[in-house]
């Protein structure tokens, strides 16, 4: 048995070597490389051509254009004895950002929640009214925040909360674009670095262009997983690049 081992691994070696020293070895890896990369590219022109118009047009369908809106309503803290409690009975309205009735309005229930339905995502302002307690605004942008918590604090003044901040759809659609462009930049990279393999150039050139190349994920997995079995051939048969020793 310990002879049978013995050949067996001597048999893979033989076989390895031999495998090894076949240009075929390389051209396959070189291929492998190649169509991964190029699944990189294809994922890469793909993102690059969705319209990122369509994610700024104004023009949405009609579950995207509306949002219902709904938080809770809850006392100011005074000290460790009390606060921080619903508070029932709280009325609020929606209003213009100019103050002009929308005529949409509701009551808070027992538990302080509200809920005011199908809201056009714009900015818009929302008054919490309630007797013995300030009068909170807040301006906001429907459909930004899954739910409002607003602190009701005793008192008859004005507390105005604006969270409308900026609008980063501009950004999303830049970074988008740029990891689009990113993409099909690296598979570009693998496929030269699947040719460099092809050729019998510089081992560590190609190495490298086909390591950056996986990154380009083609199909998720299946560029990637292409591009390693290349990658395991060629440095298999590294030994056949003219440069494989600079």
């Amino acid at each position: 048995m310990a002879d049978e081992d013995v050949d067996g691994g001597i048999d893979l070696e033989y076989f390895m070597e031999d495998i090894s020293e076949e240009p075929s070895t390389r051209v396959a890896g070189a291929i492998l490389i190649i169509i991964g990369s190029l699944l990189g590219v294809q994922l890469g022109i793909l993102l690059v051509s969705g319209n990122p118009d369509e994610i700024l047009s104004a023009s949405l369908d009609s579950s995207e254009e509306y949002s219902d809106v709904s938080g809770i309503v809850i006392s100011e803290r005074t000290g460790n004895a009390s606060g921080g409690e619903p508070v029932e009975g709280v009325r609020v309205r929606l209003l213009s950002v100019e103050g002009a009735t929308t005529g949409k309005e509701t009551f808070t229930d027992s538990d302080g929640r509200f809920t005011v339905p199908e809201i056009r995502r714009e900015p818009a302002l929302l008054s919490f009214t309630h007797s013995g307690n300030n009068t909170t605004k807040l301006f906001f942008v429907p459909g930004d925040e899954a739910q409002i918590v607003i602190t009701m604090s005793e008192g008859n003044g004005e507390n105005v909360i604006d969270r409308r901040g900026e609008s980063y759809q501009s950004n999303s659609v830049s970074i988008a674009t740029a990891i689009a462009l990113m993409t099909v930049l690296l598979g570009l990279m693998g496929v030269y670095g699947g040719v460099e393999a092809y050729r019998g150039n510089s081992y560590r050139r190609s190495w490298w262009l086909s390591f950056l190349g996986l990154w380009s994920r083609g199909m998720i997995f299946i560029g990637p997983l292409l591009i390693l079995i290349g990658m395991g051939l060629v440095t298999l048969s590294k030994e056949q690049f003219s440069g494989s020793r600079h």
